[in-house]
């Protein structure tokens, strides 16, 4: 498994790559993972995109080699620290993937990175040099819908686990585990903490092209919900629905991953 990254761009403690870049000039696709998720989670989309683009995974603090570290309590932090670690890829075609929480996330990095101009959130930047070219966000509703928001985070930790249980997105044998459960549960109430008080601030929509995906049966997020996500942007707009609840993308790792890497050639960030 290869953790370092492009030859002569320092490792950074919140970025994974765990295959090669591909030859040639490629895009650098971000993947921005969900509440209680880690960067290993998505190393089979990270191999079956790796001829595609340089994959690049967020490893957020407070879990695996980041254990020791708070676990921010804002989206505005989790942008930040995404924000400042993509600046050597500045002048690279970058797409961001964002599932669930993720999802948020590269959203509102993407309206930073556009109000400044570049990948790296400073003036100078802008499509002739690389920058932002596509959004995919995944397992989220837009934030134009409105739903009372349920506060996990603030129930006990039985609760809390078994919220996690019902979405089918953890190994059971975890969760059954009491050393396994004591390691998950600081990041996943501060992920749910974090993004079950995120507030949209609205302003301008974004310029690049948006392209959701979504779990039929997903009980956090309904069709039309993340079809609201079109009035959120000037470009284009592509929605794709697979079987399965908000955890779809584990059960249809190739038809995910296929998805993605359509995205990017629609996104003019890559050749087939």
């Amino acid at each position: 498994m290869t953790r370092g990254l492009t030859a002569g761009v320092r490792p950074d403690p919140w970025l994974r790559r765990f295959h090669p870049a591909p030859a040639g000039p490629a895009p650098v696709l971000v993947v921005l993972p969900h509440a209680g998720g880690n960067a290993s989670f998505y190393f089979p989309w990270s191999q079956a995109l790796a001829a595609h683009a340089e994959v690049l995974t967020v490893q957020y603090p407070g879990r695996h080699d980041r254990f020791g570290e708070p676990v921010p309590d804002t989206i505005d932090a989790l942008v930040e620290g995404v924000r400042a670690a993509l600046r050597p890829w500045r002048d690279r075609p970058l797409v961001l993937f964002g599932h669930s929480m993720g999802a948020v996330v590269a959203f509102e990095l993407a309206r930073r990175l556009e109000a400044a101009g570049g990948p790296d959130g400073e003036s100078g930047g802008g499509p002739a040099r690389g920058g932002l070219r596509g959004l995919i966000l995944s397992g989220r509703r837009s934030p134009l819908t409105h739903r009372e928001e349920e506060h996990h985070h603030t129930r006990g930790d039985e609760a809390l686990l078994a919220q996690l249980g019902a979405l089918a997105g953890t190994d059971p044998r975890l969760l059954a585990d009491e050393g396994l459960r004591a390691l998950i549960l600081p990041a996943l109430r501060g992920d749910y903490r974090t993004v079950e008080t995120y507030r949209y601030e609205p302003g301008p929509v974004l310029r690049v092209p948006v392209s959701v995906l979504t779990g039929e049966a997903d009980p956090r997020v309904s069709p039309s919900e993340a079809m609201a996500w079109r009035e959120l942007t000037d470009g284009a707009f592509t929605f794709r629905g697979f079987p399965g609840g908000h955890f779809y993308l584990t059960d249809h790792q190739e038809a995910v991953a296929w998805a993605i890497a359509e995205d990017l050639v629609s996104f003019g960030a890559a050749v087939r």
